[in-house]
Order: structure tokens, then sequence, then C-alpha cells
């Protein structure tokens, strides 16, 4: 498995990395979503190795707000290994806010840039940096926002390989589901997973580190 004993494993992004996780600096709230049950995998099934996992996901953070405070709530948290999901709200105020007139979304351009940005900031501090992609419950290819959160995806995709970064590709695993059954059986919007959900996206980062459900300690 990729991560070692005492090592310490951060999660940050926006609303889909958060989750309700505790923002006053006790330990062990990960909030409700994928950094719990990773942690909770981690702690039952790996005990000897006493990983430490973080959570410093912001729910409405576009890739604008996490570099801003990418300096504080990553790099200043001193991690082994930095995982990152975020592109969706990047993708989304293009479509629920054009009646507010945004000044500041994010284009394709400004999506790379500021991912950039903080793998550049990252890459020396830490073992590792993990790409998860940016995804999207929703099966029509030619849905607009699906194919935006598409051409994002692919950006993220190419940054993991040009920095030779771990990639989790979440987007297949949800595409191979949605062939068996509707949307709705893991998200009520088509952008936050339920619980069904958050277990798709965790078992498809942990066969992403090489997690093994069988190991014996």
């Amino acid at each position: 498995m990729l991560l070692n004993k005492n090592e310490t494993l951060l999660f940050t992004g926006d609303s889909v990395t958060d989750c309700g996780r505790d923002r006053n600096g006790l330990p062990g709230f990960l909030g409700d979503g994928y950094p719990n049950m990773v942690s909770a995998a981690l702690t039952a099934i790996y005990p000897e190795l006493t990983i430490k996992v973080q959570n410093t996901g912001v729910g409405g953070d576009t890739t604008n707000e996490l570099l801003a405070r990418w300096d504080r709530d990553v790099i200043q948290q001193h991690p082994d290994y930095v995982s990152i999901l975020i592109g969706v709200n990047d993708v989304w105020r293009h479509f629920d806010a054009p009646f507010y007139h945004p000044t500041d979304l994010v284009t394709p351009d400004g999506y790379r840039a500021n991912y950039q940005a903080m793998i550049d900031a990252t890459q020396d501090k830490v073992k590792q940096i993990i790409i998860i992609s940016p995804f999207f419950f929703e099966p029509d290819r030619h849905n607009p926002m699906r194919a935006m959160v598409d051409q994002y995806r692919a950006i993220a995709e190419e940054l993991a390989t040009t920095n030779e970064l771990r990639y989790v590709d979440v987007q297949a695993v949800v595409d191979r589901y949605l062939t068996l059954h509707a949307s709705y059986i893991l998200t009520a919007d088509r952008v936050h997973p339920n619980f069904k959900g958050h277990l798709l996206v965790t078992n498809t980062f942990l066969q992403a580190i090489g997690f093994d459900w069988q190991h014996q300690f």
C-alpha cells in the first residue's frame, strides 16, 4: 500500500470533501463523507500503521478559493500525502449563477493554472500528491454540465500525467455504476454523493492506493 507507518494523509477540496467536517481544530471529526470512510478503513484494517487523516475541504470552493487558502490549509499542515478533489464548482458556477452576473468564473485555462500553482507549491514538500477526478452523476455526456465537467476532468488528468502524480478516476467508476442504476441511488443533485455515493468514492480511492481489504495485521 502507498501509506507507511505514522504518516499523514490530507484531503482537501470543496463540499464533497468537506461534508460537515469540524472547523474548530478538534481532532477526529472528518465529516460524513469519503475522508472519514477512508480513515475508518485505515484504522480498522491497517491499525499497525496509525495513519493520521486530515480534512480541509470547504464547501463552495472553486480552485480560486482553494488556491487562496492553500498555504494555511495544506502546506502549513505538513502532510506526507495530499489528495485533491476540486473542479465541480468551477463548472457549476457557470450554470447555477448566470443571473448573478459573476465576475470570478473559472475558465478551463484558469482551472489549469490554479491547479498547477497548487501542485508547484506542494510537490517538493510531500511524498505524493493524489488527484481525484472531478465527477458528475450524469450519464448523458451531451448534457452541457456533464460535458464541461469532462473538459475540466481531462485537465486534471493531464496535470496528473505531466506532473507524475497518482490519479483516481472516480468519474469512470460512476459511469459504470450508472449503466446499472439511476443517479438518485448515489446522489440527490448529481453533485453531492449520499452515503452510498461516498462509499463508491472511498472504495475507488482505496483501490488506487493499493489498499487490501484482506490485509492481516
